[in-house]
């Protein structure tokens, strides 16, 4: 695990007590998807996707877009507790339109195609860690919310 790793795991410990098993597990799927540690860019594509997915109302509201979007089975398999189907960029900015995509690229300062291969690779595994038992809770969002208040407070250190 790496000091960002440890800092983060000591940081939610310790902000969120008994509540924090979720989004240390989120943040630990997702940290330990990109390998281990992270680099300043990986830490800030994690906190954009969780912006990203504040801003579409939280992760409930986000899997209705989905579902809305012609992409029920697929989001389904990240809330399920199975294993998680593929997205491709393409079909993320289907859903989430070109606008949404255009600025988190602008965020990162990548090209949007980039942007939304990234979202590909992460988003599936945020949320099948915000819904650990197959269904999506009303405190993920708020879990969601704490988590990236705390990664961002770690990034300006």
């Amino acid at each position: 695990m790496g000091l960002f790793d440890g800092a983060l795991g000591d940081a939610v410990g310790g902000l969120m007590g008994g509540n924090s098993a979720n989004l240390q597990g989120a943040l630990g799927g997702l940290l330990g998807q990109l390998g281990g540690g992270t680099t300043g860019g990986q830490s800030a594509m994690i906190a954009t996707v969780m912006t990203l997915v504040q801003q579409h109302g939280g992760v409930g509201a986000l899997v209705e877009q989905f579902r809305a979007g012609g992409l029920g089975e697929v989001v389904n398999s990240w809330v399920g507790t199975g294993a998680n189907a593929a997205i491709s960029g393409t079909q993320l900015t289907q859903v989430l339109g070109d606008s949404t995509i255009g600025t988190m690229a602008s965020q990162l300062g990548v090209d949007p195609s980039q942007a939304s291969a990234s979202l590909a690779s992460m988003l599936p595994e945020l949320i099948n860690q915000l819904t650990p038992n197959g269904t999506v809770d009303a405190g993920s969002s708020d879990l969601l919310a704490k988590g990236l208040s705390m990664l961002q407070g770690l990034q300006g250190r």
